[in-house]
């Protein structure tokens, strides 16, 4: 006979903007019950209240004792303390991108979980989005990425740089499709509007040959979250605000499992006939955050692996300051 899971409560840390997504997308879910939520800031808690009715803590040890998880929704440079707090409650933890400022305060939070045996999953949304779950069955070995996240200004998330804000996001994606160690970061990037680079282009080249360029903006006049992935006989475009996804894939005249006829384009190559398939997966309509806390508490009650780990988040985070670090030396040299 199955166990039949329980509700589980959790603690909101944070209602501002995204907070307040968490705060509703909790409240959506049948497996979280919201124990209560800490914000010192009162503008944020009494909002909280009136939109949501939730229950608002002044002491963290007091909510901590309210509830099995805690929900770190704050601003980056708070996510290592007060994770820490939770875990050394004995608290699993959902902490949202990127996981702690520094990269040694993301190794003390490996260490920290580890030993106090909790459970922990980063916020690194895009893993759930509907675009990218429509090429989760495929076979992928992409050996070229271009991916391209534009933003409007806003003033909201500037106490990190772009890279830590917008591209952390493309780097988890890039570091979970490739599965290989990083061998040389080409960086370049400028501060426009904020004391750190609004604007980035970079360049990973992986040990096993594969390629990926990415740029970040924050100061576009449009907005746009695409990713295109190339690899053998294969091209797939993401775009992850329209939340679709195109397959190309190339055949040979006599290759098993052919298309029918009218789906295919034919052309010459020089090796001969070739045949070219457009598909695009059917993307189930679905909201990303919400689901992300729903495979959180799934990894929590099944005893089971987040699908994003404390580890995939620190070592998107490391990735990250390997390029700031790199973006640094060349306006040093330029300077």
């Amino acid at each position: 006979m199955n166990k039949r899971p329980t509700t589980k409560k959790i603690a909101l840390l944070g209602a501002g903007h995204l907070g307040k997504i968490h705060l509703k997308c909790i409240l959506a879910t049948e497996c979280w019950e919201l124990a209560g939520f800490y914000d010192p800031d009162d503008k944020n808690a009494a909002s909280a209240i009136a939109q949501y009715g939730a229950k608002r803590f002044e002491s963290l040890d007091e909510l901590f004792r309210e509830a099995d998880a805690v929900d770190v929704v704050t601003p980056t440079p708070s996510h290592y303390k007060l994770a820490a707090q939770a875990m050394r409650a004995g608290k699993h933890v959902f902490i949202e991108k990127p996981v702690t400022e520094t990269v040694a305060e993301g190794r003390k939070l490996l260490q920290l979980a580890e030993r106090q045996g909790v459970k922990v999953q980063v916020g690194h949304v895009e893993r759930f989005n509907p675009a990218f779950l429509g090429i989760e069955d495929m076979v992928l070995n992409p050996m070229f990425i271009e991916c391209h996240r534009l933003a409007v200004f806003q003033p909201r998330g500037t106490e990190v740089s772009v890279i830590l804000d917008l591209m952390i996001h493309d780097l988890d994606l890039v570091l979970h499709l490739v599965k290989s160690p990083v061998a040389k970061v080409s960086a370049s990037g400028v501060a426009v509007l904020s004391n750190t680079p609004d604007i980035a282009n970079v360049r990973l080249e992986f040990i096993n040959g594969a390629v990926a360029n990415l740029t970040a903006s924050r100061i576009s006049m449009k907005q746009m979250r695409k990713m295109r992935l190339f690899q053998p006989d294969h091209y797939l475009s993401l775009d992850f605000l329209e939340k679709n996804a195109q397959i190309v894939r190339l055949f040979a005249q006599d290759a098993p499992g052919l298309p029918p006829q009218e789906q295919l384009m034919e052309f010459e190559t020089k090796a001969g006939k070739k045949w070219l398939h457009l598909s695009m997966p059917e993307i189930a309509p679905l909201n990303a955050i919400q689901r992300e806390l729903e495979t959180f508490y799934e990894a929590i009650e099944n005893d089971t692996e987040p699908v994003v780990t404390l580890r995939d988040g620190f070592e998107a985070l490391q990735l990250a300051h390997r390029i700031l670090k790199e973006i640094e030396r060349r306006l040093a040299k330029a300077g």
